[in-house]
């Protein structure tokens, strides 16, 4: 018998000229930006306070952060506010834009459940906005922010991430941004209330933060 022979049709073309093309027809590879909040304008910047800092207590310190959650075609933005004492998802929400409401009302969420002492966040956008600012103040909160460039200074919140995109996102595939909430809900409510920590001397961050 002969050899099997493959017919390869096209021209070859290179990177760019891909590249191109794509701009003329409005195409775009769909994939996470990085630096979701990034902040190119001036903004209030306050000081990190958790340098050093014993955490022995619920509502200490809150950190809310943003990340992003894939979907079968596109993508959603996920805001939660973590107690960084208990590792409890305090509040969440999820959104289609980065505009700074969806953070907003996950942050008024979390108030009707407890005040913390700090809240830390990074300098992007939706933390430095005016509404952010005054509704996290008007709690008498104290607001705290990483420095540019230092991920570990939100460390317990990356480790949520890490967490969530590991043992849900990466093994689900949403085919809607409704599918998305309900399997993330029915995910973090298990992470709160079932889901034992090492960390937490195997308890779960509903027992210590409700303690």
């Amino acid at each position: 018998m002969g050899k099997a022979v493959t017919i390869q049709l096209g021209e070859p073309v290179n990177r760019k000229r891909i590249q191109r093309l794509m701009r003329d027809m409005g195409i775009e590879a769909m994939y996470p930006k990085p630096n979701l909040s990034r902040n190119t304008t001036p903004h209030p910047i306050y000081p990190y306070l958790l340098k050093g800092l014993t955490i022995n207590k619920p509502n200490q310190v809150w950190g809310i952060d943003i990340t992003y959650i894939r979907l079968a075609t596109g993508w959603l933005y996920l805001v939660a506010i973590l107690d960084w004492y208990s590792r409890f998802v305090v509040s969440w929400r999820l959104s289609n834009s980065l505009t700074t409401d969806f953070c907003l009302e996950a942050v008024k969420d979390a108030f009707t459940t407890g005040i913390p002492d700090i809240c830390n966040s990074d300098q992007g956008t939706q933390f430095t906005s005016a509404d952010y600012i005054e509704l996290v103040t008007k709690q008498e909160v104290k607001i705290s922010m990483d420095h540019r460039g230092r991920c570990f200074d939100n460390i317990f919140t990356e480790r949520l991430w890490r967490t969530i995109k590991y043992e849900e996102v990466y093994l689900k595939d949403y085919q809607s941004p409704k599918k998305a909430e309900e399997s993330l809900k029915e995910y973090l409510n298990r992470y709160n209330y079932k889901r034992l920590h090492q960390s937490l001397q195997y308890k779960t961050p509903a027992q210590i933060y409700f303690q």
